[in-house]
């Protein structure tokens, strides 16, 4: 099923949820150790990034600065779609809240401060709820 393009039917049917758990972004000189679980991977020049759970981080011993709330936005968006991440992230910037994105190819992710979490959820609502 192709994703929906549509910036309004996008926002019109966002529906995010809080996923349970606090997830730290840890940086890794190579590959993650085997075993790891994370959620998200990135790899930079610098090393390989990791979003995994805190309990997870700790278990193992990896270091992190930033402990978040992981949001998932339900709508089946495109990869191609046009100004969905920017909309999200002019609501959040409104309310003051920071937002990291990962895109999969189903759904967009946003990683918050959790202590953001329950607000972040609850202004993507509301921006979900405008009339388009």
């Amino acid at each position: 099923m192709a994703g929906e393009r549509d910036l309004a039917t996008l926002l019109r049917d966002l529906r995010p949820v809080l996923n349970p758990g606090r997830y730290v972004y840890c940086t890794l000189p190579t590959k993650a150790p085997a075993g790891l679980r994370p959620v998200a991977t990135v790899a930079e020049p610098e090393g390989v990034t990791v979003v995994v759970t805190q309990e997870e981080a700790d278990a193992l011993g990896l270091r992190y600065a930033y402990v978040a709330a992981w949001i998932t936005l339900r709508v089946h968006s495109a990869l191609e779609a046009v100004g969905l991440t920017a909309a999200v992230a002019t609501r959040l910037a409104e309310e003051g809240i920071s937002c990291n994105v990962v895109a999969g190819y189903h759904h967009d992710h946003l990683f918050v401060a959790v202590e953001d979490a329950e607000r972040a959820v609850r202004a993507l609502e509301e921006l979900s709820a405008r009339p388009a």
